[in-house]
């Protein structure tokens, strides 16, 4: 026992300075990256494309912020699920309150079943496009951009290394529901796991027009169930980079509890272990993050039913040392995400004194259930998202299943619940 304890205690020790270097090194980069944009004349016009599926909690604030874009020449493509979506009746509704004239909605007029719905639209929204459109920015409806978001996005692709630009979202940490907290705590290695990895995020995200053509990305998402995980390995392959822009970290205030999570994770999981280019590194982190915490507690409550007190003191220590470890770097990392967002004119939470402890009870519990989304994911062969279902037999051998107009009767009960 007392070998185990031993040899469990430096893995969990060994596996925090892992985690704090890797997070010092995304604080730097976040620190250190010169914020270069194009003038106007040399910015190239930009399609950008919002794919709608449902009124996501703040889908007015968001076509408002991407309507009122400092940017000289760009059109906004909303392509909704049908004209009997509750997003119809809000985007048509924005539109005339900002008297916009670069917006134009269209309906997702061929469902493809052996893609996601998404995808389906994307294709569409590209296809569509011109000859003078020379980007395609793509983002979610749960993302309310600041004024130079489309600017800070597009100029880094004036290098002609880089083939696509993205940002990330940041939850908040505060909300009544212990789901919110536990999304905010895993999201947090999740940024800094897909900064490390060059793994776009879809939500934002900005590409060349001619590298969708070169690379034949549309082809792949018109088969895939989801589009952004695949992009750094089809790049890679054309000697093209992904470039994450520290300043297109996004602040999301949607809410949403245990069951919701649950379910919107086991589908992340799935789309990761179906087009993430480095699987088996998550796997990895998985067991470090997951496996390790868990199994010292389940020892540390053996040893004291068993009176073996030495053992059972030192793995609490080292469990309490690594517990308060990921509480302080998660602080860090907040403060100086505060510092970005501040400066985008985004809202800052201010982090009391029961938030904190919160956090600190909400790590464990975080551990425990991504451990559970990921063993549920292991099995699953039909997914449902946003009312749709899909049956899952590889990456590339997607079938839609049951599709139906979204209504207002699938609206959550709370409109600050994410779809």
């Amino acid at each position: 026992m007392e070998d185990l304890a031993i040899f469990l205690s430096k893995s969990l020790m060994g596996w925090l300075v892992i985690q704090v270097c890797l997070t010092l090194i995304f604080i730097w980069y976040l620190r250190s990256s010169p914020k270069t944009l194009l003038s106007d004349e040399q910015l190239p016009k930009t399609a950008v494309i919002l794919c709608l599926r449902g009124a996501d909690p703040f889908l007015p604030s968001c076509l408002r912020s991407l309507i009122n874009q400092n940017y000289p020449h760009y059109d906004l493509k909303l392509i909704i699920d049908s004209q009997e979506d509750p997003a119809w009746k809000i985007a048509s509704e924005t539109i005339i309150e900002q008297e916009a004239t670069n917006v134009q909605i269209s309906p997702l007029r061929i469902v493809r079943n052996n893609c996601s719905l998404k995808s389906s639209s994307l294709v569409q929204g590209v296809r569509e496009l011109d000859d003078s459109y020379k980007v395609v920015a793509l983002v979610d409806a749960d993302t309310i951009v600041h004024r130079n978001w489309l600017r800070e996005l597009v100029s880094p692709l004036g290098d002609a290394n880089v083939g696509a630009t993205t940002g990330n979202r940041w939850y908040i940490p505060t909300g009544k529901y212990w789901g919110s907290l536990v999304r905010y705590i895993g999201n947090v290695s999740t940024v800094v796991q897909m900064f490390l990895f060059q793994i776009p995020w879809g939500g934002t995200l900005a590409v060349k027009t001619e590298v969708l053509h070169k690379t034949e990305l549309l082809d792949k998402w018109a088969q895939a169930l989801s589009e952004d995980f695949m992009i750094h390995d089809v790049l890679k392959i054309h000697g093209l980079q992904v470039k994450f822009v520290p300043s297109l970290l996004i602040v999301n205030r949607e809410e949403t509890d245990l069951v919701g999570l649950l379910d919107s994770l086991k589908r992340l999981i799935l789309c990761s272990r179906l087009y993430h280019p480095r699987w088996l590194a998550i796997v990895g982190e998985a067991v470090s993050s997951i496996v390790f915490p868990t199994t010292v507690v389940m020892l540390i409550l053996e040893s004291l039913l068993e009176a073996k007190w030495e053992a059972a003191t030192l793995l609490f220590v080292c469990y309490g040392v690594y517990i308060v470890g990921l509480l302080l770097l998660m602080l860090v990392l907040e403060l100086c995400i505060q510092q970005v967002v501040r400066l985008n004119d985004q809202a800052i939470v201010k982090l009391s004194i029961p938030t904190i402890f919160k956090m600190l009870i909400g790590i464990p519990l975080t551990q425990w259930v991504y451990g559970l989304a990921m063993l549920s994911s292991l099995w699953i062969s039909t997914l449902t998202w946003r009312g749709v279902s899909y049956r899952v037999r590889g990456a590339w051998n997607i079938r839609l299943v049951e599709y139906r107009p979204y209504q207002w009767l699938d609206q959550p009960v709370d409109s600050k619940v994410s779809l």
